[in-house]
């Protein structure tokens, strides 16, 4: 932007420095007008009225291109101050949910109404991206919540599908804001964005899977990787919170045991 307004400016500046001789030498002749005959006195004039009829023309014309030039990066100026803003308000975000791990979450638990399937699917914490086996082998979307899960966890388990899964998982989410299965998808979102280097996504849907699902099983162990995240991230103090309100939280879990190994290794 600095280098655009520079380079308009320094145009300017010749362009006067080359109109003033220029008028200068239009003026000039006026002073010598009386000499001659009258039709040379009127042609003196003409040229140098269309002498300065062209400068100021010149001069109007750079002018308009100029101000083009400033509305378009005051348009640059406010997009990015609009794309800075989304910035901004998503670490707002994320921040407030962090934080409400310390709360000792006070959230609704999960729906009364959970199959066998999801709890067995939610039992084992997850390491990496590989530990819930779906009900279907094809990841073909069926219209249901179970059949797209399942599809969306088929992916999971393909490395080359990662990029599938993860917007698999998020389209269902917001298609099946109700099912059993908002946990898992919450924390699989986590997971998948945590192994693309998104830790800042990632911590936000562990979080979520706290503070909205506390009776889950796969809050521990989402807490648990917040509090990793906090980690990689150089946050030892946040960090060590974390951990120590996954024990105080979810005591005997998994996530727990985790949390204490960290905790002892910090």
């Amino acid at each position: 932007m600095n280098s655009n307004l520079r380079h308009h400016l320094l145009s300017l500046s010749l362009l006067v420095g080359i109109a003033a001789p220029w008028a200068a030498t239009a003026q000039a002749p006026i002073s010598s007008v009386g000499s001659g005959s009258v039709e040379d006195r009127v042609t003196q004039l003409e040229r140098i009225s269309n002498a300065h009829s062209q400068l100021l023309t010149q001069l109007q014309q750079q002018l308009s291109d100029n101000q083009n030039d400033i509305d378009s990066l005051r348009g640059q100026i406010q997009e990015s101050q609009y794309q800075l803003n989304q910035v901004v308000e998503r670490q707002k975000q994320i921040l407030l949910q962090i934080d409400s791990l310390g709360s000792g979450g006070a959230a609704a638990g999960q729906a009364a109404g959970s199959t066998d399937q999801e709890a067995a699917a939610a039992a084992t914490p997850d390491a990496g991206a590989a530990a819930e086996t779906p009900a279907a082998a094809a990841p073909v979307q069926g219209g249901d919540a179970n059949s797209d899960y399942n599809a969306a966890i088929a992916m999971v388990q393909d490395k080359s599908r990662q990029d599938e899964a993860l917007a698999a998982f998020q389209s269902f989410v917001k298609k099946y804001p109700d099912s059993t299965y908002q946990p898992n998808a919450n924390y699989w979102l986590g997971q998948l964005n945590y192994n693309k280097g998104k830790k800042d996504d990632a911590a936000f849907y562990f979080a979520s899977v706290v503070k909205n699902y506390p009776k889950s099983p796969k809050a521990p162990d989402a807490m648990y990787k917040v509090g990793v995240i906090m980690q990689d991230k150089g946050d030892t103090a946040k960090a060590k919170a974390v951990y120590q309100q996954v024990i105080k939280q979810f005591p005997n879990t998994e996530g727990a045991k985790q949390a204490q190994k960290r905790l002892n290794a910090m």
